[in-house]
């Protein structure tokens, strides 16, 4: 696989950890039919290995987030931009600090972002928090999933 179709996986792959921040874009989805692509262009038992876990990593993902009950994010009162920034803030935080900088990204985005729109500590701490009890475990669970399937995918392409 030549670099530009490995950066052009990449962005897919990209599309598909911003579309898991975007409600009616299927990130997952976009995510697991980068690895397929390049699975599929690779076609070494490294490759298929990934996609297996890929797969099996996903479909676990969203098995979880049918067992977790449904919730409006906008009942917490944080605008989309900020849950949008807040997510944005997660999928950098999980490349500086691989895996555990996601979540620390996302919860440091949201409390940053709503402290600026709030105003105090206190203001911003309890809106943080009702956020993060409205939506956080199941965007998180998904946003972890598609993040472990990328790192997967980094990894296997350095390993080459």
């Amino acid at each position: 696989m030549n670099a530009w179709q490995l950066i052009a996986v990449g962005l897919v792959m990209l599309l598909g950890l911003i579309g898991v921040l975007v409600p009616g874009i299927p990130g997952p989805l976009i995510v697991w039919a980068g690895v397929l692509w390049w699975t599929l262009t690779e076609k070494s038992a490294l490759a298929w290995v990934v996609l297996m876990g890929a797969t099996a990593v996903l479909l676990l993902d969203q098995a979880l987030k049918w067992l977790l009950p449904a919730r409006d994010p906008r009942a917490a009162g944080a605008p989309y931009r900020t849950l949008f920034l807040a997510g944005a803030a997660g999928i950098a935080g999980f490349f500086v600090i691989p895996v555990i900088g996601a979540p620390l990204g996302a919860l440091g985005g949201l409390y940053l972002l709503e402290r600026v729109r709030l105003g105090s500590h206190g203001d911003a701490w309890a809106s943080t928090r009702t956020v993060m009890r409205a939506i956080g475990l199941s965007v998180l669970i998904e946003l972890l999933a598609c993040l472990l399937v990328v790192g997967a995918w980094i990894g296997a392409v350095i390993a080459g």
